[in-house]
């Protein structure tokens, strides 16, 4: 009988053991397949929320989502945000005696061309949703979690390289080139800029080059960011096409931040413009100089001045970015009537208040950036700054807002590129009426292998 008993008791101890161990295995395989097939989960919730799919001819499938079950409500600090559907200001004019200089010499008789969006050949959006392009999962999860593959590289500490036997770079990010414009010492409210759109070429998938007007407040281990632009990212977008493009952090890229609405927390309000879809016209050396003008920054009760003569000779489209006064939320206008979105303060800390820097240029992202040999992924159009004829990456019409809540030109900027021999920088500010910066390069070039 004891030893039945013995017997039994072994039993009961092996079938506990083995349920534990099942049970182990199980959770371990839907941790792993939750893990895995995150971003599929989240393609197929935000598949639930359409109303109505584009199909560009581009390639891109554009859903029109309704607005209030949008990504941005999936943010912990935004469970209970109530969407501002516009801002309590409208900024429309630029109170600066400079304003009236710039316009000088201009062809008032010559005709506007507007930079758009590729899917808006196929459809439109209806009121009460938002455009989003759809995520292509078969690449964007490639090696990596849904969790980061649409966020920048955070910045190392230790980012000395030995680009060859006889030099270093000391890069002011790990594996980024920077060739930027950059204003420092105030309270900035906002900033502003004219860039010229191109396609430059990116050699590798997981490269990108990107141009782009950015605010940005703390050390640069540890900073807060907001941007908008124009970018080249094939492991973001799946192609090498110029894409619209806004950008956000808190923590310099370490655990937050990403393209668009690739992740919770840009809250977008217009039905008319898709973050992350193709741009066009792109300029070319011996066409028109296709450009984006984009903004972005606080206002209060700042105008801007919409004077036909300025938009001449370029073909455009505006993205006006500032933080509204009465709920500090940061908003991203595109023209001058569409309001794209907002990220809301909550989501920050130090730009909560203000930011402390402001630039303007160009990146370039690539582990081979500083290395030998170097990447051949370019930035601008591929050519080193052409102040003559223009065929290179550049800025024009830069602005930034004080604490005197005004528009107007930087006092005080400085230039600076990671690499000068790769991709080069020239601020043309004397004997002219308006300051314009030029920045670019091929990357890997005889005086850069």
């Amino acid at each position: 009988m004891s030893l039945l008993r013995m017997e039994f008791k072994w039993m009961i101890v092996l079938l506990l053991l083995f349920g534990t161990i099942f049970t182990i295995i199980s959770s371990k395989i839907v941790v792993n397949d939750s893990f895995s097939s995150g971003q599929e989960r989240a393609t197929d919730l935000h598949k639930s929320h359409v109303i109505k799919s584009i199909q560009s001819e581009d390639g891109d499938i554009i859903d029109c989502i309704d607005i209030y079950k949008q990504p941005a409500f999936d943010h912990p600090a935004l469970k209970d945000h109530k969407i501002q559907l516009r801002p309590s200001h409208d900024v429309k004019t630029e109170n600066t005696s400079a304003s009236k200089k710039m316009y000088v010499g201009r062809n008032i008789g010559s005709p506007v061309t507007v930079t758009t969006q590729t899917w808006h050949k196929s459809g439109s959006c209806p009121k009460g949703t938002i455009p989003i392009r759809r995520t292509q999962t078969n690449y964007g999860s490639k090696g990596q979690s849904d969790s980061n593959y649409a966020r920048k590289t955070p910045v190392l500490l230790h980012n000395e390289k030995q680009a060859n036997e006889s030099k270093k770079l000391y890069l002011l990010q790990t594996n980024h080139s920077l060739a930027i414009l950059h204003a420092d010492g105030f309270a900035y409210m906002g900033a502003k800029g004219d860039i010229r759109v191109w396609n430059p070429k990116v050699e590798l998938d997981d490269e990108y080059s990107t141009s782009q007007v950015a605010l940005k407040s703390g050390p640069y281990y540890d900073y807060e960011a907001i941007e908008a632009g124009w970018a080249v990212n094939p492991k973001v977008y799946g192609d090498r096409k110029t894409r619209l493009f806004v950008y956000w952090t808190v923590d310099a890229n370490q655990k937050t931040g990403c393209f668009d609405v690739t992740c919770p927390g840009f809250v977008q309000t217009s039905n008319e413009i898709a973050l992350g879809a193709a741009i066009y016209p792109i300029s070319k050396p011996t066409g028109l100089p296709y450009q984006i003008t984009l903004y972005i920054h606080k206002v209060t009760k700042i105008q801007l001045i919409r004077n036909e003569t300025f938009i001449k000779f370029s073909a455009y489209f505006v993205v006006f970015g500032f933080q509204d006064p009465a709920t500090s939320n940061w908003w991203v206008q595109y023209g001058e009537t569409i309001n794209i979105g907002y990220w809301p303060h909550d989501l920050f800390a130090l730009l909560k208040f203000h930011a402390q820097t402001v630039q303007w240029g160009g990146e370039v992202y690539s582990p081979r950036v500083g290395t030998h040999p170097h990447t051949s992924t370019a930035m601008g159009n591929g050519q080193f700054p052409d102040y003559v004829f223009g065929n290179s990456g550049s800025i024009k019409r830069m602005r930034v807002v004080e604490n005197n809540m005004v528009l107007r030109l930087p006092q005080w900027v400085n230039g600076w590129s990671d690499e000068y021999d790769c991709y080069g920088i020239f601020y043309l500010s004397d004997y002219v009426e308006e300051p314009e910066f030029y920045f670019g390069g091929p990357g890997r070039n005889p005086v850069c292998p």
